[in-house]
Order: structure tokens, then C-alpha cells, then sequence
């Protein structure tokens, strides 16, 4: 191997911007871990500035691994401040700051001149400096950027004692011939920089236009797990790294990436965001070493390498299943739980036995992907569904009954609505005496079958306060409105606290 490419993952802060995929400062620990634990060489843990409690969750990864860890801030001092502060406690620290280079973000979005942009971007760098000794640098929407004023930047931060420049496709504009040939020009112009790639997939190229820009001088990319991100997503991990490990021959290049932790470190971020992958999805989807049609099951059989590039064992994935069902014991439950990745207490590992026997109870099998649902969707005990009932058809009104329980205390109300699922939330709505607005409302099978356990995300508004609630049930309606209680839950404490200060 000719190249050691640094693999910079944005899981954390990239990545959570996907809809749908905030953590909080707990997961955020938990995952990094996990990230650490599978070799990346930096975990970008967020944006300090956003907010305390971004402060605070950068702050608690910084403090966990081993791994360098990044803060994004942008070019103003008070953010360089607040990622500085939330850095303190990391081992190995870094400073990612940004300024985008575009003609159209310079005079649309930060209304500012080219010069002016060039000079913030240099000030950063060198109050970044002041701090900590490893400084990235971003130029963002490089890929459409004037690339005599990008160079420049790119020179000028350099100049300045940047360790490492980024180049983003920042909207997934770029095809890879042309993406490689910007840091082929780049590495020739400004000799001796470190360029980093950090592509969207918004046309589907994340992952080529990253391949394009290492082959082409890049020495690190940025990645997420599963190519979570905004809008289309970001360049997956789990793909660029097989691609160099599978292709390696050709590329010559590698990474210090344990690829056979990358499926159950796939398996973890699904389980915080209840968001799994589409089942063809390569590498870590359901199906990505499943074989149906029969001329391919008799060639894998013959010779696994006639239909697959890689074996599952590489990556992680097992080519078998332990089963789980209502005679299962706690101890049988716990170690799937470890195959799966997640080590949990004595009593956490009591309490989702008990879950699993329940779920068993209702459907023959319980599958790893019921396992983790059951895991990732914790009732919040504050608003509790005691009981529900719903009389509907298509010739019927239907009408809908909700007992809760909040805070210790029974309430009951009902209403009639437009289906079963809207009068069973507007007689909740009833028994709570909240003004809720439902703004999403989503609900995947985990598991295939008529018996598959349902998983459900909504996401509400009271008042100021927006909050997602997550749940899982064999009965769509009672997943649905467990769902719905505990973004009520969540809802009306922040409404609560929001009041009280």
C-alpha cells in the first residue's frame, strides 16, 4: 500500500442533522465508543456553538475516547471559543472551522466579498492555533467554487498552519472526473498540504467522488455511518472502506478501519435512531448478502466468491441467527445482546427478557432487529398507555376510547375521528387535555410477516417544545400510541422547564 487515508467520521455532527437522527449527549457517548472501538482516526462530535446542550455533548465524547476528536465552529471567535472549551478534555484534539468559497454563498448567504472571506478564513486558522496544535480547515461548497479564488484559500490556510484542508462537495454537485481533478490541481499547486474530501450523495456519488478525490491526492475522508447526513446523505463509511479493502490491488491505499466491527456498529446507530437502511443497501442492508434467485444460491453454494465480493465475516455480518422466543432466557437474551454490540446492566438485561417473552407471546420468532427495536424503544414512564379501544370499519363511524396515566394519575377520554389511528390520538389528545400538533408520524415492519413487530416514530409540537417519541408493538395502534405518548412525554417536560426558567 502506497496510502494511509485518515478516516474522519461525522456521525455525530454531519450526520445528525439527517430528519429523524438527533441523539442525546448519552447516545452520543454510546456510538462514539462504538466508532472508537472500530479504528476511525477522528470522530467529529459536534457543533459547540449550537447550543449547551451541543456544548455538553461534545464535551462528554471528548472525555471517552481515544480516538481524535473534532468540533466544527464556524470562522467567528465566539465559536472557535465554545469548541475550544468543549474540547478541553479530549486526548487528542481538533478544530474544524469553515468559511464557504462560492460566489453564490459568498453573495446569497454571507453577503460578503471575496477578500473578506479570505481573510476570516486566515484569522480562524490562526486563532484556532492559539488553543490546540490540530486545526482543520473547510471551504465550503468547494465544488463550486471559482477554483483560482478556491486555491488561493486553500494556499493562504495552509500558509496559516492549517493541518488539514477540506474540500467539500458540500450540495453533491460534482461528478467524480471532475471532483478528482480539483485535488489533483491542488496537490500540484499548493505542495505539501493535507486535502480532505467530504462529499452528499444527492446524485448518488458520495462514495465515487471520495474514491476519485483519494486517487487524486486526498488523504482523508469524511464519512457517516449507514451515509446518514443531510438531504441525500453523506459518503458511507461502510462503502468507501470495503471498496479500498476489497479493490486494494488497484488503489492502493488502506485504513486503519477494523472492517468486521462495521455491521454492528451499523446495527448501534440504528438502534439509537430507529432509522435503518433500505434492505439492498451494500454492505450492511438486510439483504446485502441474502441470494433468492436459485441459479445464485447453487453458485454460492459451489463457491461464495461466484456472487459475493466479500464474505459477511468481514464486515461483521453473521450468516446465522439466534433465534429468540418465549422460552428464551435472560442469559440467551444477553448474549445476543453482546453479538449485536450492546452490553447492558444486570436489571436492563432483565427488563428486555421480559420485553422479548411479551413480544414472543405474540409472534413465533424474535429476530435481531425486533431485539434492538425492543431495546432503542424505552416507554417514558411519566405518560403511560394503560388501555386503549377502537370500534371501526368501513361502514362504521369510529369511535375510540385512551386510558393514560400521568404522572401516577388516571385519565380516560374519547372521540370519533377519520380511521382508527386518528380517533385514538384525538381521544388521547382528549384524555391529556393537551393542545398537541403532529407533525410527523412514521411506521416501518421491523421484521417481515403478518406478525411482524410494528415500529413507530412521531414527532409533536406543544406549545414551543418539539419532541420525538419512539415505539414498537405486533399492534400498530398501541406502537402508534406509545409512540405518541412518549413525544408528549418529552414535549411537555421541555414546555415545563422552557416555562420555569
Amino acid at each position: 500500500m502506497n496510502g494511509r487515508v485518515t478516516v474522519f467520521d461525522t456521525t455525530l455532527r454531519d450526520g445528525e442533522q439527517s430528519p429523524g437522527c438527533s441523539m442525546t449527549p448519552v447516545e452520543k457517548v454510546r456510538l462514539a465508543r462504538q466508532l472508537d472501538h472500530l479504528g476511525v482516526d477522528v470522530v467529529e462530535a459536534g457543533f459547540p456553538a449550537a447550543s449547551p446542550g451541543e456544548r455538553e455533548s461534545v464535551r462528554a465524547v471528548a472525555a471517552e475516547v481515544s480516538c481524535s476528536v473534532a468540533a466544527l465552529c464556524r470562522t467567528r471567535e465566539e465559536d472557535i471559543r465554545h469548541a475550544a472549551a468543549a474540547l478541553a478534555d479530549a486526548a487528542r484534539p481538533r478544530i474544524h472551522t469553515f468559511i464557504a468559497t462560492s460566489d453564490l454563498h459568498l453573495a446569497h448567504k454571507l453577503r460578503i466579498s471575496r477578500d473578506e472571506a479570505l481573510r476570516q478564513a486566515v484569522a480562524a486558522v490562526r486563532f484556532a492555533l492559539t488553543f490546540f496544535p490540530d486545526v482543520e480547515f473547510s471551504a465550503e461548497d468547494a465544488s463550486r467554487s471559482d477554483y483560482g479564488f478556491l486555491r488561493d484559500v486553500v494556499a493562504a490556510v495552509h500558509e496559516a498552519g492549517a493541518t488539514t484542508v477540506n474540500v467539500p462537495d458540500t450540495v453533491g454537485y460534482a461528478l467524480p472526473e471532475e471532483y478528482g481533478a480539483t485535488f489533483s490541481r491542488l496537490a500540484r499547486d499548493v505542495p505539501g498540504v493535507t486535502l480532505s474530501a467530504h462529499c452528499h450523495d444527492d446524485l448518488g456519488l458520495a462514495v465515487a467522488n471520495s474514491i476519485a478525490a483519494v486517487r487524486n491526492g486526498a488523504r482523508q475522508v469524511e464519512v457517516t455511518i449507514n451515509g446518514v447526513g443531510e438531504r441525500a446523505g453523506n459518503t458511507s463509511l461502510e462503502e468507501f472502506v470495503m471498496a479500498l479493502k476489497v479493490r486494494g490491488e488497484l488503489l492502493s491505499l488502506a485504513t486503519g478501519v477494523k472492517t468486521e466491527e462495521i455491521v454492528r456498529t451499523s446495527h448501534l446507530l440504528s438502534s439509537i435512531t430507529g432509522i435503518w437502511p433500505q434492505p439492498n443497501k451494500a454492505v450492511v442492508g438486510r439483504n446485502a448478502f441474502a441470494h433468492e434467485a436459485g441459479i445464485h444460491q447453487h453458485g454460492v453454494l459451489a463457491n461464495p466468491l461466484t456472487y459475493e465480493i466479500m464474505t459477511p465475516a468481514s464486515v461483521g455480518a453473521s450468516e446465522s441467527h439466534l433465534v429468540l422466543g418465549k422460552h428464551s432466557g435472560k442469559h440467551a437474551v444477553e448474549a445476543r445482546l453482546r453479538g449485536l454490540g450492546l452490553y447492558l446492566s444486570k436489571d436492563e438485561v432483565e427488563s428486555v427478557t421480559a420485553r422479548v417473552k411479551e413480544l414472543a407471546d405474540r409472534k413465533k420468532f424474535v429476530w435481531d432487529e425486533d431485539l434492538l427495536t425492543l431495546v432503542s424503544c424505552v416507554p417514558d414512564r411519566r405518560v403511560r398507555l394503560v388501555r386503549y379501544q377502537v370500534l371501526s370499519g368501513n361502514d362504521l363511524m369510529t369511535m375510540a376510547t385512551v386510558e393514560v396515566e400521568v404522572d401516577g394519575d388516571r385519565r380516560s377520554g374519547s372521540s370519533t375521528g377519520n380511521g382508527p389511528l386518528d380517533a385514538t390520538l384525538k381521544a388521547c389528545d382528549a384524555a391529556l387535555g393537551l393542545d398537541v400538533e403532529l407533525l410527523e408520524l412514521t411506521t416501518r415492519a421491523v421484521t417481515g410477516g403478518k406478525d411482524a413487530l410494528a415500529e413507530v416514530v412521531v414527532k409533536v409540537r406543544h406549545g414551543e417544545a418539539e419532541a420525538t417519541g419512539h415505539a414498537a408493538s405486533t399492534d400498530s395502534i398501541e406502537a402508534a400510541l406509545k409512540s405518541y405518548l412518549s413525544a408528549l412525554g418529552a414535549a411537555r417536560t421541555s414546555a415545563l422547564e422552557a416555562a420555569a426558567a
